[in-house]
């Protein structure tokens, strides 16, 4: 795979892992299994039939856990870090022709980064949810967040360049977000 496509591609399913940890990881599991795109040398198991068994129960039970009232929060503690690592374990998957130092590091800063970015925002909105409707409303900010993951999955795997698009802008209104309330007087 051509390493800039593969980096992108990368970047962008580390996004989806900031909506839901294992999304992306089943669809880069599908992805591989249907030669869509191969893998990077040691990450082949991503694409093995053991691997899209695991991933399709865990993102089962990851959508579902969030529909639950007071574990959707206790998700997001566990989840916070779990998706920076699958932000970078995806994105290092995906990159072949780099140094392992440089590969390493664009699957840190690159794919760890935008994972939690976009894992920030949920739990900046999953916050707002529940401080302003008493947690009523938390099962929209979760069906929008498997809704997030899924879409900008497929679009990623599928039409790289719009799915970038649709992650930078997400990634923008977080960022936007995050500073109004870090300005915000309290």
């Amino acid at each position: 795979m051509d390493t800039l496509l593969g980096l992108l591609i990368g970047i962008g399913l580390s996004a989806a892992c900031g909506f839901r940890v294992f999304v992306p990881l089943l669809g880069l599991s599908i992805a591989s299994l249907s030669g869509h795109l191969t893998l990077s040398p040691g990450f082949q198991w991503i694409g093995s039939w053991p691997a899209l068994a695991a991933f399709s129960t865990a993102t089962i039970l990851e959508i579902g856990a969030y529909y639950i009232p007071w574990f959707d929060h206790l998700m997001d503690t566990i989840t916070t870090p779990a998706a920076i690592v699958a932000g970078i374990l995806v994105t290092a998957s995906l990159v072949s022709e780099m140094t392992p130092f440089l590969k390493w590091s664009f699957a840190i800063i690159a794919g760890g980064g935008a994972a939690g970015i976009i894992q920030t925002g949920t739990v900046l909105a999953r916050t707002a949810s529940s401080g302003t409707t008493g947690g009523f409303t938390n099962f929209l900010v979760a069906t929008g967040e498997s809704v997030g993951s899924i879409l900008t999955t497929i679009l990623v795997l599928l039409i790289p360049v719009i799915g970038l698009v649709v992650v930078g802008i997400f990634l923008f209104l977080i960022i936007r977000s995050v500073r109004r309330l870090k300005h915000k007087p309290a």
